[in-house]
């Protein structure tokens, strides 16, 4: 069994999420309310009230931090409802754990088997809430929960959410469930600094993050060396030569942000590694070796292809911008000419990427891993590679074997995707 360790409680992005899932009128936005013991979701008997995937970071004792999503009713009619469900089944891919909620006085719908079909067909992991359970004689709704638990072997139970009655139950199925299912974020460094050695972060002034603060996986770096009792040396990416320099004992690697790393790769000698921030990102997060593949696509791309940039969070984009402005223009000029560029923020990733040559993923420090997982999966499914932001800004620099180097299995993959044999990376 795994547990779930107390770094979830640093941010959301480590935070396990749990969507609510069903019918319209099942009771979702009163379950909510009290598995997080908040009045959260507006609850009311007119069908439709909940629109858009409603969020909120609670403590669920004994996890810990998670976030609950309350979705709309996936049986919603007319245009707009129809784009109700679209959002609500968007969120279901990538979330840690699914609640289908039954209205046990109308028993499984076609809708409520639709989505447990489509929640298989994701990988989610799965329990389910029989509610209003006060509409049937007593007894009559643990029989259904029962029931349905020996059909399609997703745990479940049967409470009422109006009156508070066997949320407890549920409760407990849903701790359960993530303690046996649940995959944690890989560590940003493991293996890479030996005890006793020094790591060299390289940390420029990020005018895109609040004043006084570092990006998240600056932090979490830090926090993780310092944790297992390593050191770390921040620096300036002007200031990396001469770090290295007077250091006694080499670094066991320099870790730099992803913009800084041609300057940076110029300033470390050849026998100590080096890799970005965001690589470490897509180790921890994702797959490398898929990741890695996807970037072999990259020198094909020619003026007029179609690119997805794809960000986790929304933020307001600023001159200079990494993933709207800086990435595009590396890659028009490897390309000689411009692409077509389309950005989707947040939630908004498309369900069909076919359009694109190639998707390019943020390094998601704002979501879970299964999130990130879930991106990738659905577009080697649609046969499009995605790559990240920190491994395609090596590949654009011309330095991505080296930051490479200390990820075998991965340089490999990108060898073998790019046709090179191992002499030719350089």
């Amino acid at each position: 069994m795994n547990s779930v360790p107390m770094t979830l409680q640093v941010q959301k992005a480590l935070r396990l999420h749990i969507g609510l899932f069903g019918c319209r009128n099942a009771g979702k936005s009163s379950l909510v309310n009290r598995l997080t013991g908040q009045h959260l979701s507006i609850v009311s008997e007119i069908p439709g009230t909940t629109t858009d995937p409603v969020e909120k970071a609670c403590e669920l004792h004994p996890i810990g931090p998670v976030v609950f999503i309350d979705t709309a009713g996936l049986d919603d009619r007319g245009e707009l409802g129809s784009e109700r469900v679209k959002r609500s089944l968007a969120v279901l891919g990538w979330m840690d754990l699914a609640v289908l909620v039954v209205d046990s006085s109308r028993g499984l719908t076609d809708e409520d088997r639709r989505t447990i079909s489509i929640i298989r067909s994701k990988g989610v992991p799965a329990v389910a809430a029989f509610n209003q359970s006060d509409k049937l004689p007593e007894g009559k709704a643990a029989g259904m929960a029962a029931a349905f638990a020996k059909e399609t072997g997703i745990p479940a139970a049967a409470c009422s959410a109006l009156l508070g009655e066997g949320t407890e139950a549920v409760r407990t199925l849903i701790v359960k469930k993530v303690e046996e299912t649940w995959e944690p974020d890989r560590p940003l460094t493991e293996g890479l600094v030996p005890e006793g050695r020094t790591a060299v972060l390289v940390v420029p002034i990020d005018f895109g993050a609040p004043k006084g603060r570092l990006i998240p996986p600056q932090v979490q770096t830090i926090r993780e060396l310092l944790d297992a009792g390593r050191r770390c040396l921040v620096v300036l990416e002007t200031q990396v030569a001469d770090a290295i320099r007077e250091m006694k004992v080499p670094p066991a690697i320099v870790i730099t942000d992803s913009q800084a790393i041609k300057a940076v790769a110029s300033q470390v000698p050849d026998e100590i590694p080096l890799t970005t921030f965001s690589i470490l990102m897509a180790r921890s997060k994702s797959d490398l070796p898929a990741l890695a593949r996807g970037a072999a696509v990259l020198p094909t791309l020619r003026p007029g292809d179609r690119v997805l940039i794809s960000e986790t969070c929304s933020h307001n984009a600023q001159d200079g911008d990494i993933g709207r402005v800086k990435i595009p223009n590396w890659i028009a000029r490897n390309a000689g000419g411009p692409m077509k560029v389309d950005i989707a923020v947040a939630k908004d990733f498309p369900s069909d990427v076919t359009p694109y040559k190639v998707v390019i993923q943020c390094g998601g420090c704002m979501v879970t891993r299964r999130n990130m997982l879930a991106r990738l999966r659905e577009c080697e499914a649609q046969g499009v590679p995605m790559t990240n932001y920190g491994i395609a800004i090596s590949q654009l620099q011309g330095v991505f074997p080296r930051t490479l180097e200390p990820f075998p299995e991965a340089k490999a993959a990108w060898l073998e995707a790019a046709g090179k044999k191992a002499g030719e990376a350089e």
